[in-house]
């Protein structure tokens, strides 16, 4: 009888970068899940590696501990949150106000997706762990959105639109009042309705400018 293994067995290849690379990022989808679902010290490497059918010793020759994986899971949803300079610069309409309300909009817009809410409630749980996630999010995500506010409130003090203030504070004051509450609610569980958003953004952004009006 003829030998049929050299015309049936076929040899599985190595994985494409792409298959490899889509591989990694439902790894730290699962990771990322599982962290928020059962904390840091609950989660295992192995359990994680089981959400995604991957063996263990495939997780630790990429990453030496639980917490390297950690760190490069929320990394990855940090970098998900960052908007693009030419995103920013878009929402710039010559008018400040219009500009401030859709900078806001598209601030808790973004907390209100999955991955954006994810995010967050990570780092409300294990930043006093990983206190350089926190600083991560503020530095690549935060703050240029801050620079960029602040940019409109030096233009509006060069036109005398407003009256000149520390347009720094300022654009870290209208963060605070119009995006930080939401977020703590809407982390809490309580998504606010369209016309609740808008009434309260269009709120802050009259009261915080006629604050500023030139006297």
């Amino acid at each position: 009888m003829t030998d049929p293994s050299p015309s049936v067995r076929v040899r599985a290849g190595r994985p494409t970068r792409a298959q490899a690379e889509a591989r990694h990022e439902q790894l730290l989808d699962a990771a990322l899940d599982l962290f928020l679902e059962l904390g840091f010290e609950q989660a295992t490497i192995e359990m994680i590696a089981a959400q995604v059918g991957m063996n263990r010793r495939t997780v630790y020759a990429r990453y030496t501990d639980k917490a390297a994986l950690f760190r490069a899971a929320a990394q990855r949803a940090i970098e998900r949150q960052v908007v693009p300079p030419e995103t920013l610069a878009d929402l710039d309409e010559g008018d400040l106000a219009g500009s401030l309300e859709a900078v806001a909009r598209l601030r808790v817009g973004q907390v209100m997706t999955p991955e954006g809410l994810r995010l967050q409630r990570i780092i409300n749980t294990e930043s006093f762990r990983f206190p350089d996630i926190l600083s991560a999010y503020y530095t690549q995500s935060t703050k240029p959105v801050i620079d960029f506010v602040a940019g409109l409130f030096d233009r509006a003090v060069s036109t005398g639109s407003i009256a000149p203030t520390d347009t720094a504070l300022a654009a870290q004051t209208f963060m605070s009042m119009v995006v930080s509450g939401w977020v703590r609610r809407i982390v809490s569980g309580r998504e606010p309705t369209p016309a609740e958003f808008e009434k309260r953004v269009q709120f802050t952004v009259d009261l915080l400018l006629n604050g500023l009006l030139p006297r």
